[in-house]
């Protein structure tokens, strides 16, 4: 789809009922909700193009006790997904915005058909022990869907998508209230102000002030996930919490110019990872977190993520990866180690234990338990070279469950939320692979819920 979103030449009004601050899912949902209870809102964005890092998700989006899930026989309780996602986390979540997030996965799934957006397909993710993540039955990327689908509703209902337009500053009332932004060209005044601006993944001054050990790792984020949103808000009295907790992601493509992650719906769909050797050292779909310290633990300091043409088909994402020239393809498991130039004896090993291991159920070596529903023996065969790159910032602005952002004190401040990775808490110290799509959706809707509501009563 072509980008449909204003450009900065055109006017910016005034005054609207609602400033959504961000164009990836989690504003561009907000929005939409928001209009569709009769709110009338703008959405700025600082960049040139409309998307933000959403654009670049491809897994999947996380849900539970969905009508999908039943469709492939997936029976479950949404709290067994609040505890898989509670332990991944460290135990360190906000119990309050993980209850509602858990509970309300299913909702932001059939919130999402009932648009004609509809997630049909299940893989699943590292610490996840079921098939939750859910993708369109066409296997295209989750991110690029969602926010392409997302703009052609915001197009239908006249939302002015305006890119190029950086908000300065918050501008508050006599009150304390947030009543608008400051843009280089106007100031913009609105009843209420949704934060949607992402990440700090690709701040070099943020990630020096809170993780001063990763200032030298490379980012899967786009240029613009600079952490304007929690800048913007600690301005006004806004609380952050969990900042130093960063999740490095472990499988990044790295030797070019722009760092690509490598989605983890290919490790779901059953590749394995294998060291300077060709063999096996972790499982992996352990955490983010236990996957990255294991690749960082080898000499090399990286891997080789190995598959076959079954999961290929699977992963459609594959194919932008091979475009970009980041996959190494072979007609045999020999070709392809003398291509990676590891221990040919030692990578046919590997996939024969893989493979038995496929066959029983049983992977005695890791533990691994999921993504071993087919076995690695189709050829071509492919390897992507990858190694950990910084990836999400789960620590953010601090809100409650109808997403207002907080002060210091744990009060409410009026007129603003927040939604999406900008905000802080839910994920504790790692976050679930498809998790964050499900929470732009999730949070998305209630910030334009809540902002709608309260706008109203203005």
């Amino acid at each position: 789809m072509a980008n449909t979103a204003n450009k900065p030449n055109d006017s910016v009004k005034e005054d609207y009922d609602l400033i959504v601050i961000g164009s990836g899912c989690a504003g561009l949902t907000c929005a939409i909700q928001a209009r569709e209870l009769g709110v009338k809102p703008v959405i700025l964005e600082k960049m040139a193009t409309f998307g933000g890092n959403s654009m670049r998700a491809s897994s999947g989006m996380n849900a539970s006790e969905t009508i999908v899930q039943l469709k492939h026989g997936i029976v479950e309780d949404w709290h067994d997904f609040y505890e898989e996602t509670y332990k991944g986390g460290g135990k360190l979540n906000d119990p309050e915005l993980l209850e509602y997030f858990a509970s309300h996965g299913a909702l932001a799934i059939d919130w999402l058909a009932a648009h004609g957006i509809v997630l049909d397909d299940l893989t699943i993710t590292g610490g996840m022990s079921r098939m939750r993540t859910h993708r369109p039955k066409s296997l295209a990327p989750i991110g690029a869907f969602l926010v392409n689908n997302l703009m052609k509703r915001a197009k239908e209902l006249e939302i002015p998508v305006v890119c190029g337009v950086k908000a300065e500053r918050l501008l508050t009332d006599e009150k304390g209230a947030v009543c608008g932004v400051k843009t280089a060209r106007r100031n913009v005044y609105a009843k209420a102000v949704v934060l949607a601006t992402g990440g700090f993944s690709a701040s070099k001054d943020l990630i020096a002030k809170y993780r001063p050990d990763l200032k030298a790792y490379r980012t899967t984020n786009h240029a613009g996930a600079t952490g304007d949103g929690i800048k913007l808000a600690e301005e006004v009295g806004a609380e952050v919490v969990q900042m130093d907790l960063v999740q490095v992601h472990p499988t990044v493509q790295q030797d070019t110019d722009h760092a690509y992650l490598i989605g983890e719906a290919v490790r779901g769909e059953g590749a394995v990872l294998v060291d300077g050797n060709g063999k096996r050292f972790v499982n992996e779909l352990s955490t983010r977190r236990i996957v990255s310290d294991a690749i960082t633990a080898l000499k090399e300091k990286s891997a080789y993520l190995v598959f076959d043409s079954q999961v290929k088909k699977r992963v459609k994402a594959v194919d932008f990866y091979q475009k970009q020239g980041l996959v190494v393809e072979a007609r045999t498991l020999e070709e392809l180690a003398k291509k990676l130039n590891v221990k040919e004896n030692d990578l046919k090993q590997t996939l024969e234990k893989w493979n038995q291991a496929v066959e029983k159920k049983q992977d005695s070596e890791f533990g691994r338990k999921t993504g071993m529903e087919r076995e690695l023996n189709q050829a071509p065969y492919y390897a992507i070279h990858i190694a950990p790159a910084i990836h999400y910032t789960m620590g953010g602005l601090h809100i409650d469950k109808q997403t207002h952002v907080l002060d210091k004190s744990g009060n409410v401040i009026s007129g603003l939320f927040a939604c999406g990775e900008v905000c802080g808490g839910l994920h504790g110290n790692n976050r679930i692979g498809g998790n964050s799509i499900s929470e732009t959706i999730i949070f998305g809707r209630q910030a334009g819920m809540r902002a709608a509501a309260e706008s109203k009563n203005k």
